[in-house]
């Protein structure tokens, strides 16, 4: 490997309760190591403080692993990229932390990533031998996730503009928290999907809310379903139970429904045919059926990233770093980590 024109990114991911490394040589991916938080699924939900100290334990074994299986040392690295927000304040800080005394250690520059930003430009992570087939500017691209639910307009690599968004709860949140009144263990989204193959997703109807624009909401949903729920219990105390297939089929049909009601009018009022989807609700698969049989129908180039790349990791912070680090886009040492991020900022 000839190191000495190549640049190399190492991505530091930490905004929730994944610890994740990655490192890119001219935008193409050598390794991406996640170590995950078992610790969280007791409580039924994320533990901020369990998560930074898990994040404490976990990021110097991580980043060693990242940069040896990518075949190359500490001083090899070009510029370090890490997660600055949005994300939990105390996750945050640990990345952000490290990133500091990896460039104080190797006086490799560092580059702030906007998380938000990032989960959309996952679509640009390149593989060896991999087939490479991005989206084409401009695009829309809807980002779903545990935190956040929103229809953005990406313009380039750095300048996205959002132009829809959720008013209240995000479709993950939806997912997780109608799960966890069914007694499904944490995080439900994937265990929606997984007993959403065996129901009727027309078994029950729930609210769909009136949002003028692109915007979400899921909150009415939310209070729909646990108020069904709770009226059906009274007159079978076994309905979850007996009913619970249908019930995670309908509920992901209402969700999807709501999610593809929003991005086919953005699609059609900004004549874009370019149509991606990020963020780990991506990974459900009646939504990516959804969007491939409304691909289909509408005549969209759709752009769906690999299951590895749709939650929380650092290939997507390093790729971003990549292109921002081509941009002279640097930081200093009084850089701090964001709770909260405009996708602009």
């Amino acid at each position: 490997m000839n190191k000495e024109n190549d640049i190399f990114i190492l991505g530091i991911e930490s905004s929730c309760d994944d610890t994740s490394a990655a490192v890119i040589r001219n935008g193409v991916l050598l390794s991406n190591v996640i170590a995950g938080q078992k610790v969280h699924e007791a409580y039924g939900g994320v533990v901020p403080e369990l998560a930074s100290r898990a994040h404490q334990q976990n990021i110097v074994p991580v980043v060693d692993q990242a940069i040896k299986q990518a075949g190359i040392t500490n001083r090899d690295i070009t510029a370090v990229a890490f997660t600055r927000g949005p994300g939990l304040l105390g996750s945050l800080l640990v990345g952000t932390s490290f990133a500091k005394g990896f460039s104080l250690s190797t006086g490799a520059p560092m580059i702030e990533i906007n998380h938000l930003q990032a989960h959309v430009l996952a679509h640009f992570i390149q593989e060896e031998n991999a087939p490479f087939d991005p989206p084409k500017f401009p695009f829309l691209c809807l980002l779903v996730s545990g935190g956040n639910s929103q229809i953005i307009l990406v313009k380039d690599y750095l300048n996205m503009e959002v132009i829809g968004q959720t008013i209240d709860d995000a479709a993950g949140e939806a997912f997780d928290k109608c799960a966890k009144v069914m007694g499904l263990p944490y995080p439900g989204g994937p265990f929606v999907d997984k007993l959403a193959k065996e129901g009727n997703p027309d078994a029950f109807k729930f609210a769909k809310p009136r949002i003028p624009n692109f915007d979400y909401s899921f909150s009415g949903l939310k209070t729909s379903f646990l108020y069904f729920l709770r009226d059906q219990l009274k007159e079978n105390e076994n309905f979850i139970e007996e009913r619970k297939a249908d019930l995670c089929a309908s509920l992901q049909k209402t969700i999807i429904d709501i999610l593809l009601d929003k991005l086919i009018k953005a699609a059609k009022e900004n004549r874009i045919r370019e149509i991606a989807v990020a963020g780990g609700v991506s990974a459900n698969s009646g939504l990516r059926n959804a969007l491939i049989e409304t691909a289909a129908k509408r005549h969209w180039k759709m752009h769906i990233p690999k299951f590895a790349f749709t939650t929380d990791n650092a290939a997507m912070i390093a790729i971003s770093g990549y292109f921002k680090y081509q941009k002279g886009e640097f930081i200093g040492m009084d850089a701090v980590p964001f709770a909260r991020m405009d996708i602009k900022a």
